[in-house]
């Protein structure tokens, strides 16, 4: 079976995938950007959820119901904040796709989208955080075949699709 892998510029709220994942902060109780937006369109469910999780730390991710949204699942993972490379940011980036990634597999999940994990107010340089997005996506899933069979990157701006979609040229077999 051939696993898909895509780059969609658009509204990850609207997308009818099994799963979402959501650029959380630590908290899990909402904020700005793809967080914001998520917990406006999942409605109130969704923070009650998050809310009785008690937070997650960066690098990791949780799994709840997706609510009043398209998707079954939302994914939350907190990815980190760029401080210059040296912190082991690719690392838990990385992290942030490997454990979203192991949650889907365990939920079943055949069709997940993810955003520009750490891109927007955690200022990760774009080029490199949808690198060790890409890479990090492909490793996994040809290491775990037979779980999710569709990968959506979705993006916001026309800077963030160009750069997933060479990242995705770049890595291609």
């Amino acid at each position: 079976m051939k696993i898909r892998l895509e780059v969609f510029e658009g509204d990850i709220t609207k997308l009818e995938v099994d799963a979402i994942v959501n650029a959380a902060n630590e908290s899990l109780l909402g904020g700005g950007g793809v967080d914001g937006a998520i917990h406006r369109a999942a409605g109130s469910e969704l923070l009650a959820e998050c809310r009785a999780i008690g937070g997650c730390p960066t690098g990791e991710a949780r799994i709840t119901k997706g609510y009043d949204l398209p998707a079954r699942h939302v994914i939350h993972t907190v990815g980190p904040v760029w401080h210059g490379g040296g912190r082991s940011e690719d690392t838990l980036l990385g992290s942030c796709y490997r454990n979203s990634l192991a949650l889907a597999r365990e939920a079943g999940v055949k069709s997940i989208a993810f955003p520009a994990i750490s891109t927007g107010v955690y200022r990760f340089p774009l080029e490199r955080a949808a690198r060790v997005a890409v890479v990090t996506v492909r490793d996994e899933l040809e290491r775990d075949p037979g779980g999710v069979e569709h990968v959506i990157f979705s993006t916001f701006g026309h800077e963030a699709t160009d750069a997933f979609r060479r990242a995705l040229e770049e890595s291609a077999p």
